[in-house]
């Protein structure tokens, strides 16, 4: 900043500091201190709507979109009644499942208690669309409207963006991060679309990374869905895949 003579506006900065928590309290103060401006290192901080932590756990946007979520759900359930199915859908999806999908590729590897307070919504918000009583099984309700569970969403966004990085449908930020892989020697395997899948610490964090994601989901695709020659095609099978291996 200084090179480019630019002044930090402390009215306008936010500080967040990532990483073990022993390693962030050696770091605050320094901060403090930046450019001999007071600022102090912020809980959460807003960017593009997803809201960051810390620790990226990502617990106060998941508790944002959910509270955000329920309030919709509780207006167009007072509406339901004089909503045709098709208009109430159009409002769900507007309001509700759309914050579901929003950036939800972050969430990756995330644990199932962490995706509980998203799958909790989806199940309301297909109990609100279809006028199912709280006491019905939802998993039959939630084939019937042939939505994916949010675990399989969120599989689905990551598979997605590695078929784009792949056909060069994406950013090459993203492409550079994952590998085919090349045997040492002829294999059967050799021309399968296997993706090299790299060795992380035991650390939460490292194994949601997309580069260790994406081939770890990539490689136990079908090679049908890996092969599919358009990304309509392969949106397609992948949905047909999910679908199958959250119902079957």
């Amino acid at each position: 900043m200084t090179q480019n003579v630019l002044l930090l506006n402390s009215d306008k900065t936010e500080v967040l500091i990532l990483g073990p928590k022993h390693l962030r309290d050696t770091l605050s103060n320094d901060i403090a201190a930046l450019d001999d401006i007071a600022l102090a290192s912020n809980e959460t901080v807003r960017n593009l709507g997803v809201i960051f932590d810390p620790d990226l756990s990502f617990d106060s946007h998941l508790k944002q979109i959910s509270r955000t979520a329920f309030f919709h759900l509780r207006n167009i359930s007072k509406i339901r009644h004089v909503l045709s199915q098709k208009d109430a859908e159009t409002l769900v999806h507007a309001f509700v499942t759309s914050r579901l999908d929003y950036c939800n590729s972050l969430l990756s590897g995330s644990s199932s208690k962490s995706l509980k307070t998203l799958q909790l919504v989806q199940n309301a918000a297909a109990r609100v669309l279809t006028r199912t009583r709280k006491r019905d099984h939802i998993s039959p309700v939630l084939a019937s409207l042939h939505w994916l569970p949010v675990k399989f969403r969120i599989e689905f966004k990551i598979l997605l963006l590695t078929y784009k990085a792949l056909n060069n449908m994406a950013p090459s930020y993203l492409k550079e991060l994952i590998v085919p892989y090349h045997p040492t020697r002829a294999l059967r395997s050799q021309n399968s679309g296997l993706l090299v899948v790299p060795k992380v610490s035991k650390s939460r964090v490292g194994a949601r990374a997309f580069s260790y994601q994406a081939p770890l989901l990539w490689n136990h695709l079908p090679v049908s869905v890996q092969e599919a020659d358009t990304l309509s095609t392969f949106k397609s099978r992948l949905k047909t895949f999910l679908y199958d291996k959250a119902y079957s």
